[in-house]
Parts: structure tokens; sequence; C-alpha cells
């Protein structure tokens, strides 16, 4: 019997290949950021190599511009027609001829409009979201927001439905052609939906001029993608039994995809016109910027005179609207299609819609004749502007010097030495590290992905500026990432708090992105701070919901065989529940990224120093090539990050046998 040899020396485990690449990128990026002397140009791009993108695209626009005004104007005065009787309808009322002798036909009554939304909540969701109906649009009446509110309902409703009809013929080209969807139409939604709102109102302005109608196509193309990719999703899903069915009794392609498919894929295509309208009406308010009025444009002289009270008037008002459109619209999406009942006439199929035209029709000609009916009377109007002022004002007088020292805190010792580290960072350090991590995660393709579109952002000039916005958007990211998921566990364990969580992320959420800015500049004044206060607070909401969601819908199997198994509670979070909860989390914190990016554009407003002062710069001075490059550098780094956190989560969730 042999002993074994003791004393022989232990060979030291070998360093794998990534790792031993990973460790000499890193030591060049930091060659390069200590030493940059040694290649000055890998540091800061070379001025000389810049590739003047912006200009090109101004001579595109500008050629475009002179020989299709025609066809824009055209474009613009057909769409006038179907916005302007929306407006009149709802807001403005028609008037005829001039004079004594002008005939004025009134708008539809306030009453009667109150009375159809409470009438439509109790045909989709009963009496609960009957009175919750009522109850919002009373708010916007009794704060006096009638009419600019009639005004965004009035978009809303003619873009809404161009968004559903356009975004449904493209995901049915999407789903019968893949090869469309892969290399034109999925590029096309990300760019879409990673382009920063002002960026869209560049080309609007120039080609469509200055009225709600540039203000209308600009809400349409924003608000479109969800339709697009809901379709596809819709069409995919329905069960090959149906449409087995379909060419079963002889159905055409054409039959099979109108009668079959699209009405079993109802409810998916139903969150998709939901998701379309929120989105639209966050769109309208931007775009109250270039003429299409309403209560954006109520936030935004809001803003400009920072009247906290009125803005937050006007704001509430956009949320209570969202509100009453969201729920409608989720309940009617719930609710499955009546049975079909011979010998009924129109009025008895459709009581709930009869109801509510005559009572229209009844409170808009007593509005001709009696003034309560057409405007709310002045007596029951209320306002709470000068309270909200009052409160900052007292928050001002009593915490003025413990808001600053936090202020300057923040600037001194946490945002300005990450700003200046990102902003001297070697270019070719960035997208060398950058590519390396998209092949780590899913190989060549996502790496020469993101390294064309991080180099982008130097080839263009705007690499300081791309970096400015990536140190604000990331320190936003990372509090909402850490409070959120915080947040979110919290209300998974707890089914009171999350209760109570609900109501105040439904509020962030459909809050609109001017409001949040409005409090936090008259307590922390303009600058870096403020930016990321408002971030955190627009962008939280995904990371809790995604982190309550994540560890709620673990299956109970999985929970009671931790349990058997003798997991204490602590053990059971952190090796069962945290873990399979993980990739839910990682889209929460994709969505949160996103979510932060897109509101650090629209703080330029209150003064940052990013790719949003060049959009907002291109916006004032109508230079569409300032803009729209500008624009592409945020979307890109958009995708870049969404690219990247997808990739990781996909990796996760192989490395755990979930996907």
């Amino acid at each position: 019997m042999t002993v074994a040899d003791t004393t022989a020396p232990i060979r030291p485990s070998a360093i794998s290949t990534p790792t031993l690449i990973w460790t000499v990128a890193i030591a060049v990026v930091a060659i390069l950021y200590l030493v940059p002397s040694i290649a000055p140009w890998a540091v800061k791009y070379p001025d000389a190599a810049i590739i003047p993108i912006s200009k090109w695209i101004s001579i595109i626009m500008a050629w475009l511009k002179s020989n299709f005004m025609w066809l824009t104007r055209g474009i613009t005065n057909v769409f006038n027609v179907p916005l302007q009787w929306a407006i009149d309808l709802l807001a403005k009322g028609w008037k005829s001829g001039y004079g004594p002798n002008a005939v004025v036909l009134p708008r539809l009554s306030w009453i009667g409009v109150c009375a159809a939304f409470a009438i439509a909540g109790y045909k989709f969701g009963g009496w609960r979201l009957s009175a919750l109906a009522a109850a919002c649009m009373l708010y916007i009446a009794l704060f006096g927001q009638w009419t600019s509110a009639m005004l965004t309902l009035a978009l809303i409703v003619i873009s809404v439905p161009l968004c559903v009809i356009v975004g449904l013929m493209l995901g049915v080209v999407a789903f019968r052609k893949p090869w469309i969807d892969r290399t034109i139409i999925q590029p096309m939604l990300d760019l879409m939906q990673t382009m920063p709102t002002f960026a869209y109102l560049i080309p609007m302005l120039l080609l469509f001029g200055n009225s709600p109608v540039s203000g209308m196509l600009a809400t349409a193309i924003f608000a479109m993608p969800p339709m697009v990719r809901a379709t596809v999703l819709a069409l995919k899903r329905v069960p090959h039994e149906i449409d087995d069915f379909g060419e079963m009794v002889g159905c055409t392609q054409r039959q099979k995809l109108w009668w079959v498919l699209v009405p079993s894929g109802r409810a998916t295509l139903m969150v998709g016109v939901n998701q379309v309208i929120m989105l639209a009406l966050n769109m309208v308010i931007i775009s109250s910027m270039i003429g299409a009025g309403g209560l954006g444009y109520d936030v935004l002289l809001a803003l400009r005179a920072l009247k906290i009270g009125q803005g937050m008037e006007a704001g509430l008002a956009i949320v209570a609207l969202a509100i009453v459109l969201d729920r409608l619209s989720q309940a009617a999406a719930r609710q499955r299609p009546a049975m079909h009942v011979q010998d009924q006439n129109f009025i008895q199929r459709n009581p709930m819609l009869t109801l509510a035209v005559a009572i229209l029709a009844v409170t808009t000609i007593l509005s001709v004749y009696v003034p309560a009916f057409a405007a709310v009377p002045a007596a029951i109007k209320v306002s709470t502007a000068p309270y909200w002022k009052a409160a900052v004002d007292w928050i001002n007088i009593h915490f003025f010097d413990a808001i600053e020292a936090f202020r300057t805190f923040l600037l001194l010792y946490i945002l300005n030495p990450i700003r200046d580290f990102l902003v001297d960072f070697p270019w070719l350090g960035m997208v060398l590290l950058v590519g390396l991590a998209g092949y780590r995660l899913s190989g060549v393709r996502l790496a020469v992905l993101v390294v064309l579109m991080t180099s982008f952002c130097a080839v263009t000039g705007l690499w300081e500026k791309s970096m400015a916005t990536l140190y604000l958007c990331g320190v936003s990211a990372i509090i909402c990432a850490v409070f959120g998921i915080a947040i979110g566990i919290l209300a998974s364990r707890s089914d009171r708090f999350a209760a109570f969580l609900t109501p105040v992320l439904d509020t962030l959420q459909t809050l609109p992105s001017f409001c949040f800015i409005i409090p936090v500049v008259m307590l922390f004044r303009v600058g870096d701070v403020t930016a990321m206060i408002a971030t955190v607070l627009f962008a939280i909401v995904p990371a809790i919901r995604y982190t309550n969601h994540g560890i709620r819908q673990i299956p109970e199997s999985l929970i009671e065989a931790a349990t058997v198994s003798g997991c204490t509670p602590r053990q059971m979070f952190w090796r069962v529940q945290l873990p399979l909860a993980l990739p839910e989390i990682m889209l929460g914190i994709n969505q949160t990224v996103l979510l932060a990016l897109s509101m650090i554009i629209i703080c330029a407003m209150i003064g940052t120093r990013d790719l949003g002062q060049e959009v907002f710069i291109a916006l004032a001075k109508a230079d569409a090539g300032r803009g729209l490059t500008a624009g592409f550098a945020i979307a890109f780094i958009g995708i870049v990050s969404d690219r990247l956190i997808r990739a990781s989560t996909d990796r996760l969730q192989s490395r755990m046998g979930l996907s």
C-alpha cells in the first residue's frame, strides 16, 4: 500500500481567459486615465476627427422642407379637420358667421360629460369605477381646469385611434413577416421608445408648423410602439387549435386574420390600447411646447413662472384624467364581449351608450339657456394654489439651512466627483469595456452593437455631454434601485403596506414629469441636485412594482419545499425568494434606467448641462440636425443600457434554469 506524497508542491489554479482579458482591459484603461499623455487621442476624442452628422441631418431636413412643404402642409390640413372638430365639440363650441348674426353652437356640457364618464365606469366596472370616474371629472371641473382638460382630451381622442390603427397594421406585418420584424420594425420601435420626447418636436415643428396638429402627430409617433408590440404578442399567443379551426372552416388568410386571430387576441390588444392612451397623455403634455395647448401648456407656464400652486393643480388634473382613462381602458380590456341576441334594436343592445348620448344631448341643449350647464359656475370653483405656495414657503423659512446643507453635501462629495470622473474617463476605454461586457454577456453581435452606439457619442463630438447625462442618470438609477428594491421587499411581505403603497405608486406613475420639477425647484433651486431628486421620484416606481411582483409570483410549491427543508425566514428570503425574483427585479431596474434617462432630459429645463441641454437649444433654434443628433445619442445610451441589462437577465435566468 502506497502513501501519497504530502510534500509535493501545490500548483496554483489557472486564471480563466475571461478574467485575464478583463484584468488586462481594466489595467489599460486605468493607465490611460491616470497618464492621459500616453495617448491623448484615446482619452479625448480629437476635434479634427468629429463627423458632422448634425450638419448632414440639417441639410436633409432643409431639403425635405423646401421640396415637400406642399405635402406636409396638406397632411396638416387633412388632420386639422377632425382635430378642430374634436376641439370644438369638447372645448370651444362652433361659431358660424360674424357680428350680431353669428350662430354659436355650444360645446358639450360639462355636466353631461361627467355623467357620460360615470355611465362608462358603471358599464365596464360597476358602481365603484363609476364613482371614481365621476369624482375625477368633477375634480377637473371644480378646480377650474375644464377647458384645458377638454383640449387635452380632444388631442387624445384623435391621436389614440391613429396610433391604434397604424400600430395594428404594423403589428400584423411584423407577425406575418418575421424577417421584416427583426430587421426593420423592432429596431425602429427600440429607437422610437428610447428617443427623448423633445427630439420628436423639432422635425414636427419644421415640417408641420407650430400647431396642435404637430403636437398630435408627435404624440401619435411616440405612443405607437406599445400597440405594435401588443399586436405581435396577441397574434402569437392565439392557440394553434383556434388557428387550425380557421383553416378547417375554409377561411382565407385575410378572413382568418380579422375574423379569428384578432378577436382571439382582444385582451392583449386592449392592454396595448391602454398603454397607448397613457403614453399619448404623457406626450400631449410635452407637445404643448409646439402649440398643442391644454393642461400641458398650463403646467409649462407654471414651471416657467415658478407658480407651484397653479402647476400642481394642472398636474393633478392630468393625473385625474389619466386615472379615468387608465381605469376605463383596463376595465374594457377585462370585459368579455356580450352575447348577441336576435330581434333587438340598437337601443336595446346598447342601453348605457344610449343613456349617455341622451344625457349629453339634453344637458348641451340646456346649456344654451342655463349658463351653469355651459361652464362651471365661479361660485363653486375652488383652488388650493395658495396652500401649496404657503407650504413651500413654510418649509423654506424653517428648514432652509438643513436643505442647503444637504444640497451642498450632495454636490461636493457625491455628484461633482462622479461627474468629473466620468467626463475625464477615456472614451476609447469606455468603448472597450462596454464592448467586452456585451461580448461576455451575449456574444459578438451584442458587442458590435454596443460598441457602435457608444462610439457614436464620441464621433459626433458629444462625449462630454453624454458622460454628464450618464452620470446623473446612473446616480439616480442606483438610488432608485436601492430604495425601490427595499420598499418592494417590504410591500411583498405585508399586504397592508402594499395596499397603502398602490395608490401612491399610481399617482407617481401618472403625474406628469413637469410636476416633479416644480416643488423640488422651489426647495432646492436649479441644478443637478434638483434634477436627481425629481428623477428619483419619477423613476422609482418600476423598481418597487417589479420587486414586489417578482417575490409574490414565486410558486407556493417552492416555498413549501424550502419550509420542509428547514429554512428559517431569513434563509428563505436570501436563498430562495430573492434569487428566484432577481430576473424580475432586473427587469424593473431596466425600466427604471430608461425612465431616469427620459426624465434627465426634461431636467435640462432647470439647468443641467448634458444632452438634454443640446436638445432644448436645438428646439429653441429649430435646429433639427443638432437636436436629432443629441436625440440619437440619448437613444443609443438607452439602447445600450437596455441590451446589457436584458442580456445579463437572460444569462441569470439560464443559470437558474428559468429560461
